[in-house]
């Protein structure tokens, strides 16, 4: 669970890192930049400690990417409909039902 917490954590400063930005089109590039790299920091100090706690109690490196994928495609999810005000289409949730199924596969024995 502290991985997936700390995932989860760190998924929130990314999308915000990398998207948050769009909504403000007369924001210089050079200081969406420098601001996402502020955000990305956070980011990262989540993010290294999850993948390693994650490593340390038993998963592989592919089982922690895959869990963070999804994590990232929920957060993004919430994160694209609440503040960028974009429509959740079908065609993204049978996306992301593909994606649950490489999960399955991924943790499977």
């Amino acid at each position: 669970m502290k991985t997936i917490g700390l995932l989860l954590l760190s998924n929130i400063f990314m999308t915000i890192a990398w998207y948050g930005h769009l909504k403000d089109r007369g924001l210089p590039l050079w200081k969406a930049i420098l601001i996402s790299w502020g955000i990305a920091f956070f980011e990262y100090c989540l993010m290294v400690p999850a993948n390693r706690a994650g490593y340390f109690s038993g998963l592989n490196g592919f089982q922690l990417k895959i869990i963070q994928e999804v994590i990232t495609l929920i957060v993004f999810s919430v994160f694209a409909v609440v503040y960028l005000k974009e429509a959740f289409e079908l065609k993204y949730l049978i996306s992301f039902c593909f994606i649950i199924g490489a999960v399955y596969f991924a943790f499977k024995k």
